[in-house]
């Protein structure tokens, strides 16, 4: 949650200052599909797990999959529905939905890694 307040407002404050030559106009849309693309992907590893505790690199590894297929599906309907024609638009479109991708990647990995302790095997050094 605090993740996502601080990436909303350092777009909103990209936006107050430089505008639409930085931030895209769809790149609050896209923020929002990755806040709920994470929410779900973390709700669908949480399910695996239940369903088999030893399973944990297959949850996380579908859950990757999910969201790279889901990203790609996104930028392609922007691109068909005419994106492409914007020009500078396309660029920013691009470089918003990249960003956006990677921070919220490297949240989830950061947030696994962080929390790597409850899935060690009991009896392993530390």
């Amino acid at each position: 949650m605090i993740f996502c307040v601080i990436v909303w407002a350092v777009m909103y404050g990209l936006q107050m200052q430089f505008g639409v030559a930085v931030i895209h106009p769809l790149a609050y849309y896209i923020f929002g599909f990755f806040a709920v693309l994470t929410a779900l992907t973390y709700w669908l590893t949480a399910v695996l797990l239940k369903a088999n505790p030893d399973g944990f690199m297959v949850a996380f590894f579908g859950g990757m999959v999910l969201r790279l297929l889901l990203s790609v599906a996104l930028v392609l309907v922007y691109l068909y529905r005419g994106g492409a024609n914007e020009g500078h638009g396309t660029w920013t479109f691009l470089g918003s939905f990249f960003l956006l991708y990677f921070l919220f990647a490297g949240f989830e990995i950061w947030s696994i890694l962080s929390n790597l302790r409850p899935f060690s095997k009991p009896g392993e050094s530390q």
